[in-house]
């Protein structure tokens, strides 16, 4: 049944107190990240009672942290894991053409010929991209939405990535893969879709002493605790999974991309991919995004020891992407182009099939890059009855989710349905039946690419003053989305707005710009 897809103040507290006066449950689940959200959505539309806790925000941890990319497997494919190589694809190209049409365009992917890269390498590269065409076509994804790749002159490389290396310039390969506006903008549609069909999504509520059947919850603002009880309890929480659940151990790998004002490259509508010196299957990504700019990435790093709320670069890394990409531009960056910095832990296992198979525990303490540590998930039963999904990747949070359900039903006997995800529009998403509403005005084309099928909504449903109006000169984000991100993406701070529901706050200066009107939206609930 679909119920109102809006996350406020007001069902907060009611979908609160519901639980804290025993309101027994299906499926609980912790944590708020995409795959926490895939799980909730995946439960609500099985017909379960479901509720998500999330001791932050939605898409607070590793999820706001990707490339914003949903790849199609190509890199798995090189080294021989075909199935997570032909899984992608096929995720991929649900989120395209089903789910999330609205947040996924082709992004084109440039790999310039310079004479720097050898004979044998541009074959590899090139064998690659032909793979990846045979990857798109065996996962049913039409070329009308990702095109195929193929070889393009140095005009039109230059064309594309404006700032490319011209002396030696013989061309560059083209190919396109999957690309989000914004990865925490798929996990807030996610969540509100899963609130649509009737999952209770509570943000800032801790979930401690996890058992079997039971779960203990705090409530950060106010300190109320209260126990709950659920037939199945699925911890979600990523790379944090071990404080859930200490019979698990991850490795972190740490991923940094520096985020440039998108004239720093010339304003480029493909990304620079970058072979890295002395690796045979891994790139540096200079990425056209949003606001007008430029993310750089990305790196893959052991990160060992205790776990931060919000990882930092290291200044190796940040020398490392610069060094890199200046390989192959015509004028080097320098550290005072950088606007900003993000980094995020990938939650890796190693010996997934072992946990997969026993239900045990899961170790990954292993050798060896991070790099090389297979991006597989596995489903793992604690000790005390907790299932947890732990690995995986972004691109494949549907098919996680699906996996993780699957079990808890079989397990505890769960009246369920079958899966329906596979071609459930998101909000947003043109077929959902949140995009009806239409504005007679001409919308800002940032906010469409934001909301996709929902723009019209977040103005007219605005009852601020001004509401096209941008929050701050030179940032193309709204007043109505504020406003929207409060009234119904469950903002409840001034980081909720500036960090997840818009990425204003990647760089300072703009942070400081815009944050007194996302107070102001605030004060008005």
């Amino acid at each position: 049944m679909s119920r109102s897809a809006a996350l406020n103040r007001a069902r907060r507290v009611n979908e609160l107190a519901a639980l804290a006066d025993g309101e027994q449950l299906d499926v609980l689940v912790i944590g708020g990240g995409i795959t926490g959200a895939g799980i909730a959505l995946d439960a609500a539309t099985r017909g379960l009672s479901v509720a998500l806790v999330e001791k932050h925000d939605v898409a607070f941890g590793t999820s706001r942290w990707s490339s914003k990319l949903v790849h199609g497997g190509l890199r798995y494919l090189a080294t021989g894991n075909v199935g997570i190589a032909r899984r992608s694809a096929i995720e991929r190209g649900i989120l395209m053409t089903r789910n999330a049409p609205h947040l996924v365009k082709a992004m084109p992917q440039l790999v310039p010929l310079l004479p720097s890269m050898s004979g044998p390498s541009r074959a590899l590269v090139r064998t690659g991209f032909v793979a990846g065409d045979g990857l798109r076509r065996l996962a049913g994804t039409p070329a009308t939405v990702l095109p195929r790749s193929r070889r393009v002159d140095a005009a039109r490389a230059v064309e594309l990535a404006p700032t490319v290396r011209t002396d030696g310039l013989d061309g560059a390969f083209l190919a396109y893969d999957g690309q989000l506006i914004d990865d925490a903008r798929l996990v807030v549609a996610v969540a509100r879709t899963a609130a649509q069909h009737g999952a209770k999504i509570l943000t800032r509520l801790a979930a401690t002493g996890a058992q079997r059947n039971s779960v203990t919850l705090t409530e950060q603002v106010t300190g109320e605790t209260f126990d709950v009880t659920a037939r199945a309890v699925i911890n979600a929480t990523g790379v944090w999974a071990g404080e859930v659940d200490p019979s698990i151990t991850l490795r972190p790998s740490r991923g940094t991309h520096l985020v440039f004002d998108a004239a720093a490259f010339g304003n480029p509508t493909a990304a620079l991919t970058v072979p890295i010196p002395g690796e045979l299957n891994r790139f540096v990504f200079a990425m056209p995004e949003q606001l007008g700019r430029v993310y750089l990435g990305l790196t893959d790093e052991d990160a060992p020891g205790p776990i931060p709320d919000v990882p930092q670069p290291t200044p190796g890394e940040i020398t490392f992407l610069l060094d890199t990409v200046n390989g192959a531009l015509a004028t080097a960056l320098t550290p005072g182009d950088v606007r900003g910095a993000y980094a995020g832990l990938r939650p890796l296992i190693e010996g997934t099939a072992d946990a997969r198979s026993t239900g045990g525990t899961a170790d990954a303490r292993g050798a060896g890059s991070t790099a090389d540590v297979s991006r597989e998930h596995a489903v793992v039963e604690s000790p005390d009855g907790v299932l947890s999904v732990i690995g995986g990747k972004l691109t494949e949070y549907r098919y996680m989710a699906q996996d993780v359900l699957d079990r808890a039903v079989a397990l505890r006997g769960l009246p369920a349905t079958a899966c329906r995800t596979r071609n459930l529009p998101l909000v947003g998403a043109p077929a959902n039946p949140v995009s009806t509403l239409r504005a007679p005005m001409e919308l800002p084309l940032s906010l469409v690419a934001r909301y996709g099928a929902e723009a019209p909504n977040v103005v007219a449903q605005a009852g601020c003053d001004r509401p096209t109006e941008r929050v701050a000169d030179g940032i193309d984000v709204t007043r109505a989305e504020f406003e929207y991100a409060v009234t119904h993406e469950g903002a409840l701070t001034v980081d909720d707005i500036l960090d997840r529901r818009t990425r204003i706050g990647l760089v300072a200066d703009d942070r400081a710009r815009a944050a007194e009107v996302a107070a102001e939206f605030l004060a008005r609930v």
